[in-house]
């Protein structure tokens, strides 16, 4: 049986390894570590009494309840699986590959425009920097957010600032939610973004950066926060924090991203 062992084998074990640690790290940011344990301990269980013990009795109720398993964790853990599709389907190599195949260049105008949207969001978000108002402003890429924008109040507006300054001035009833830009409209106001319960965050960032993280896990959205409490500028994407921006990286990194 050793020399039956190749290379396929060790390949076949050390993606089983990589499935199974991408499994773990996603439970654990998801705080179901103990169910992944559970579930793990289970199917141990499973494989040795049906492949090692072989009772038959025992083993054959454990398969039904492995089938029946299967169909709830999908039910149960829906939005746990549909975080990893995306994170696999978004992956760095992956999203290169794809936009070999639909990536077109940027034209000239499409670049003034882009700076035409970016400009009045950075100018509003060093206004309110200054001024310690809290806002949380998402930008919609390539994964559209109408989910996200059906939560909050619609507004269907051209990107001015004076406007983005006007919905988080303090006493707005909207200040609270998120801003979400699409199509380089503003859509929305007020709308509620999924909360990340990554450990890794700092303590010192608040509700704002877990939901601006939230939503840079879930989609490919740039989300921009003002801290209330320092004033400094974030900018959450792709799952991870670019902290204490100052106007002319905010630009930079909005420009890049968005082109």
């Amino acid at each position: 049986m050793f020399f039956d062992f190749g290379i396929k084998d060790i390949i076949d074990i050390l993606l089983v390894a990589l499935m199974l640690y991408y499994i773990y790290r996603l439970m654990r940011e998801s705080r179901s570590l103990n169910v992944f344990t559970g579930i793990m301990i289970f199917v141990i269980t499973w494989l040795f009494v049906s492949q090692i013990l072989e009772m038959r009795l025992l083993g054959s109720i454990m398969d039904k309840l492995v089938s029946v398993g299967v169909i709830a964790l999908i039910v149960l853990f829906q939005d746990d699986i549909r975080k990893f599709l995306y994170n696999l389907g978004g992956h760095r190599q992956i999203r290169t590959i794809r936009q070999l195949f639909t990536s077109a260049r940027t034209t000239e105008k499409e670049r003034r425009e882009i700076k035409a949207a970016v400009m009045p969001v950075v100018m509003a978000c060093m206004n309110m920097a200054r001024g310690k108002v809290g806002a949380l402003i998402v930008m919609e890429r390539a994964t559209p957010l109408d989910d996200i924008v059906s939560t909050g109040d619609t507004i269907d507006a051209s990107i001015n600032q004076r406007l983005i300054e006007n919905i988080f001035f303090k006493n707005s009833p909207l200040h609270d939610g998120a801003m979400i830009i699409a199509k380089r409209r503003i859509k929305a106001a007020g709308c509620i973004l999924p909360v990340s319960h990554d450990l890794d965050i700092p303590k010192e960032l608040g509700l704002r950066h877990r939901a601006a993280m939230g939503i840079s896990q879930e989609s490919d959205a740039i989300a921009v926060v003002v801290s209330e409490e320092t004033g400094s500028i974030s900018v959450a994407l792709n799952g991870e924090f670019r902290l204490r921006l100052s106007a002319e990286e905010l630009e930079g990194i909005l420009t890049k991203e968005l082109e």
